[in-house]
């Protein structure tokens, strides 16, 4: 089996006047990406391998993760299409490149593309994608290689009002 984590950066900032790519997070969305990490580090869900956006609002968001996972954060892979928009087609060969002997990737970016994948990986999906969004998605697959889309199946979803 083949994991995929995806994950809606936390809480930003509102755009304003300054550059979309550099919009932080409030304390809102550091406390979500917690208390969701902490969600996860219960059920025993940790990363082998962590990819993000390298806009500022995605980037603390997956690094919140990453400690609270136990995962490396000079580690993480920060890939700009992501925040530039990748296609589901795009997307897709960023998982089916992935090591072999990784069994679970998390990706952190923004909607609506993150909604978009969610949508085309999973054989139904009729959820929302609100701030730190995370949707664990299981592949019945024992190579990257064979991930395709409307195959997954949703182990979970957890956000952040669920916790409140």
């Amino acid at each position: 089996m083949k994991r995929v984590v995806i994950v809606r950066h936390g809480k930003a900032v509102p755009y304003r006047y300054e550059d979309d790519y550099t919009r932080d997070l409030k304390d809102r969305g550091k406390n979500d990406a917690k208390l969701i990490s902490d969600e996860l580090n219960k059920r025993g869900i940790f990363p082998d391998v962590i990819t993000s956006s390298p806009a500022k609002r995605a980037i603390k968001t997956a690094r919140i993760f990453a400690e609270n996972l136990n995962f490396e954060p000079n580690k993480i892979i920060e890939v700009e299409a992501i925040y530039e928009g990748l296609t589901t087609g795009e997307f897709l060969t960023l998982i089916q490149e992935l090591p072999n002997d990784t069994e679970s990737a998390f990706f952190f970016g923004h909607n609506p593309g993150f909604y978009y994948y969610v949508s085309n990986l999973l054989q139904e999906f009729r959820g929302d994608m609100p701030t730190s969004s995370t949707v664990v998605i299981d592949f019945d697959v024992d190579n990257w290689k064979a991930v395709e889309a409307r195959t997954g199946k949703l182990k979970i979803q957890l956000v952040p009002r669920m916790f409140k």
